[in-house]
Parts: C-alpha cells; sequence; structure tokens
C-alpha cells in the first residue's frame, strides 16, 4: 500500500504511463470518480471532462493507494507538490533529466501501437488527429509486417 510520499509518485507515475494522464488529472481523482475499469476526470488541461479507460495494470495501481475519506484526492498531493517529489526522486536516484510530463508522451507512443486513432484521442483528450502525429514514430519496415 503507497503510504509516503515518493511511493504515491511512483504509483502516479507508473498509473501516467498506462493511462497518459496528466499530473493534474491524477491528482485530481477522488474514489467517485473510478467505476469499474474508468476513471473519470473532472478537471482538464481543456476544460472538458472525460472518462480514460483503465489497463488492468491501471486498475491495480490504484488499489495500491490508502482508502482515504470521500472526495478528498486519491493520491492526497497537488501536481506542484507531484513535481516537487519526482524531481526529489530522480535526485536521488541520479537522475539528470526527464519530467514528469515526459510520461504523458511515452504513454501515448505506447497506446499508439494497441489503439486506433479515434479510441486514442479520445484516450487522451485530443479534439484534433494532427496532434497525435508526434506520438506516431512506426517505421515503414513496421507497418510492412503489419500488411502481411
Amino acid at each position: 500500500m503507497a503510504t509516503t510520499g515518493y511511493q504515491r509518485v511512483a504509483v502516479a507515475f507508473l498509473l501516467a504511463i498506462e493511462t497518459a494522464m496528466r499530473a493534474g488529472e491524477i491528482c485530481g481523482l477522488v474514489a467517485s470518480d473510478i467505476v469499474s475499469r474508468t476513471a473519470t476526470l473532472r478537471q482538464t488541461k481543456n476544460g472538458t471532462k472525460r472518462g480514460v479507460p483503465l489497463s488492468r495494470r491501471a486498475a491495480e495501481l490504484l488499489r495500491l493507494l490508502p482508502e482515504v475519506p470521500d472526495e478528498e484526492p486519491l493520491f492526497g498531493m497537488t501536481a506542484r507538490s507531484l513535481d516537487a517529489l519526482f524531481r526529489k526522486a530522480k535526485k536521488r536516484a541520479m537522475i539528470d533529466d526527464g519530467t514528469f510530463h515526459d510520461t504523458r508522451h511515452l504513454a501515448i507512443t505506447l497506446l499508439s501501437k494497441k489503439l486506433n486513432v479515434l479510441d486514442l484521442a479520445r484516450m487522451v483528450g485530443h479534439k484534433d488527429l494532427r496532434q497525435l502525429e508526434v506520438y506516431y514514430n512506426e517505421s515503414a519496415e513496421t507497418i510492412a509486417i503489419r500488411l502481411d
């Protein structure tokens, strides 16, 4: 069960890789936002509410968190404090580069291999499909293999 700030940051980091959620979206989650394998994000960057499908791994990660009173944030921290703890953890691990937000790029790149572009756009909250082009890095060789 994740109880220290660093443990919660680790769970948030892994959850971000599974879901492509931003730090603020993760930190804004409350228990009632999680229903079955869906997280409802009430606070998003563009101000619109959206549902995020949860992989089995994402659901398992959320179960690592301690129970909190209703309507209290599941992670018990703000995006700003999550970022500060993430930077401290990186320093302790002697990692010089990378930001928490880099998980979003990684997640969308990984998800682009599993989901069609419309499902991916809906999951990550992009309204313009052209925004997703930056995350799609397939080579011609890889695409050729899928043709067979």
